[in-house]
């Protein structure tokens, strides 16, 4: 089962073109975060669970948190189980520049 086909029924959305912008937007952030240039297949599954939390939190962009009839609730960027998942796939960068290993290496 693919990335799309994933979210297509963790979400229950039947946009392809939504959810597919959503795991490109996730996919860039994992990228950027940990300073890599291709997503390694170990990512996949965190791609799709970030693209499901920015479907979930649709409307709510800008919002830090929210209260509503006595019920709180308050809004992170990045979950911490995602987060450790990232940190332990995160490149260093060393005098300005990353090293990424090639797949012959």
């Amino acid at each position: 089962m693919n990335s799309l086909e994933m979210l297509k029924k963790l979400s229950g959305e039947s946009d392809e073109e939504l959810l597919s912008l959503l795991l490109e937007m996730a996919e860039d952030k994992i990228l950027g975060y940990t300073n890599r240039s291709s997503l390694p297949n170990r990512l996949e599954v965190t791609k799709v669970r970030w693209a499901l939390i920015a479907y979930n939190r649709m409307g709510m962009e800008g919002e830090a948190s929210r209260s509503e009839g006595g019920i709180s609730q308050a809004f992170v960027e990045i979950p911490e189980d995602i987060k450790s998942i990232l940190n332990s796939n995160r490149l260093a960068k060393v005098g300005g520049k990353t090293y990424e290993a090639t797949k012959t290496e």
